[in-house]
């Protein structure tokens, strides 16, 4: 099963869920289905890292 089968507009199960096998992150909030957001690159998360050093520094 693919994502783009599933019936956006249909309420889901914590069953449901865990039958799903996507290779999308996926993630049920009251019944509704939504993918979830990429998580950040690495690269991303050392800038972070670095921006929140100087400010505790600060």
């Amino acid at each position: 099963m693919e994502f783009a089968d599933i019936d956006l507009n249909k309420l889901y199960t914590y069953a449901d869920y865990l039958k799903w096998q996507f290779d999308e992150r996926v993630e049920l909030i009251k019944g509704k289905i939504y993918k979830m957001s990429p998580s950040p690159s690495m690269n991303h998360q050392i800038i972070a890292d670095d921006i929140l050093t100087y400010i505790n520094v600060f």
